[in-house]
């Protein structure tokens, strides 16, 4: 009996947890097994359900921050392009530049906000900023690639 309570215990801290940390996350069916063409999430659609998760609720276990706000992290990219090449996360769960919506200003003024700064502070004068489409993201979550050489 006493096993059968820890894993009760278990799932119910289990649930809760996993409650909290999706909370602000947006709808992303992965238990449509039976639908899977176009319902199912793809890795790169996992990817940014994590990162979501990450960048909200964990920040602080986000490898290489070189930057942070309430509504930004700026990290090292892990594979860098140039010598800066950095990413310019919101701290929102948006999908794509596709998804934005008027509720979601704050974060993306935010966002360029702090790219200005590091553009100032970094005296960059030849750099790109890039955002990539679902077609070409790694992880399906709104960032910018800040690159420079």
């Amino acid at each position: 009996m006493k096993p059968l309570i820890i894993i009760l215990l278990t799932l119910l801290v289990g649930v809760a947890t996993g409650g909290y940390l999706f909370s602000d996350s947006q709808p992303r069916s992965f238990l449509a097994i039976h639908k899977c063409q176009n319902t199912c999430l793809q890795p790169n659609e996992l990817a940014g359900l994590l990162a979501s998760v990450g960048i909200q609720k964990l920040p602080m276990l986000i490898p290489s921050v070189m930057a942070e706000t309430e509504r930004t992290v700026v990290i090292e990219h892990p594979a860098p392009e140039a010598r800066i090449h950095y990413l310019v996360v919101p701290k929102k769960d948006i999908k794509n530049i596709a998804d934005v919506t008027e509720s979601d200003e704050e974060y993306l003024v935010d966002a360029f906000r702090v790219i200005g700064g590091i553009v100032k502070e970094k005296n960059l004068v030849k750099y790109r900023l890039v955002t990539n489409g679902p077609g070409y993201q790694e992880v399906t979550y709104l960032h910018f690639h800040l690159i420079a050489q």
